[in-house]
């Protein structure tokens, strides 16, 4: 069982959005499952699945404090790749791809992506 059904992030421009999140999630795996006509998209491989939205209320998208959209990767060439990927379509540095101390064998990089949300990407294999 999934603690989540979805995630959602919100962004200003679609398209941008669409072309950043089909490149970058690609490489860890996730392909675009549906579009939500002018609305947004939808990422995964089944639920649970990763919305980009404008937001419902027609105000501008802002970033949260403190919040991280992480994404299990299937192996750490994957997380270099989402990383790579990710700066070269515009994204920004928030923690290359490497280790982290907090879990045995954790390896995972940290991007902001056009709008700003904060990515992250984790695989936990040695």
């Amino acid at each position: 069982m999934s603690i989540f059904t979805h995630v959602t992030v919100g962004t200003n421009n679609l398209d941008k959005a669409r072309a950043f999140y089909d490149k970058v999630l690609g490489e860890i795996g996730l392909k675009r499952l549906t579009d939500l006509g002018d609305n947004g998209s939808i990422w995964g491989q089944g639920a649970p699945s990763f919305f980009v939205l404008k937001p419902a209320n027609g105000q501008p998208a802002t970033i949260g404090n403190g919040v991280t959209v992480s994404f299990e990767a299937p192996d750490r060439n994957s997380i270099n790749a989402f990383h790579k990927t990710a700066i070269a379509h515009g994204g920004q540095d928030e923690g290359a791809a490497g280790p982290r101390s907090w879990a045995p064998n954790a390896y995972a990089a940290y991007v902001r992506d056009l709008d700003g949300n904060k990515l992250a990407v984790y695989c936990f294999k040695p």
